[in-house]
């Protein structure tokens, strides 16, 4: 069954942030838009790109008004660290939230049994906490960010405007469908 259209289920988890430890709850999440990007491990070779990544991207979430949370199955503890000794993650000014109990990972669907690690997930939760898109596939191929923020922006733009779709490779500001009767066979 997929995830797509369900509701988060709840959590409480521990991060850290802005040099604080804090905690991250389903409630936490409910009011504005999130994006979740699950990785597998901090203090490896590839996950460091991919916080970079969201940090340099950070501010155009922040004025879609979404809010970023990086999970790994480590510490807040570990997180800690991780921020202060990479270069690279060090950049991050969201959450970086610790699920060592594996709650998180099982719950979006991510978990990988034998390892006790997540996939590379990527999901993205309107302000009531349904999951609007998500992404999910093999740990050796890191993501692009850029899209992650592409499909943000529309799934905000559906959701204000729910009689129009994203064509595919849409941009904000570019032309969307109406769905039709006229449209069928047309396009």
């Amino acid at each position: 069954m997929s995830l797509i259209n369900t509701t988060i289920k709840p959590f409480k988890a521990n991060a850290f942030k802005d040099g604080k430890f804090i905690e991250v709850t389903d409630a936490s999440m409910k009011g504005k838009w999130s994006v979740v990007i699950f990785m597998p491990a901090a203090f490896t070779f590839n996950c460091p790109t991919e916080v970079e990544d969201a940090a340099e991207h950070y501010a155009e979430f922040q004025k879609a008004g979404a809010e970023v949370y990086v999970v790994t199955t480590d510490t807040h503890f570990s997180h800690k660290v991780w921020h202060e000794t990479s270069p690279a993650v060090g950049k991050a000014k969201f959450a970086l939230v610790g699920d060592p109990t594996h709650q998180l990972t099982r719950a979006f669907d991510v978990h990988i049994d034998e390892e006790g690690l997540a996939l590379r997930g990527t999901f993205i939760i309107n302000p009531e906490g349904v999951i609007k898109t998500l992404e999910i596939h093999d740990n050796a191929i890191a993501r692009d960010v850029t899209e992650t923020l592409r499909k943000l922006k529309a799934a905000q733009y559906v959701a204000a405007h729910p009689n129009e779709v994203c064509p595919a490779k849409w941009k904000e500001g570019e032309k969307t469908l109406a769905p039709s009767l006229d449209l069928v066979g047309k396009i």
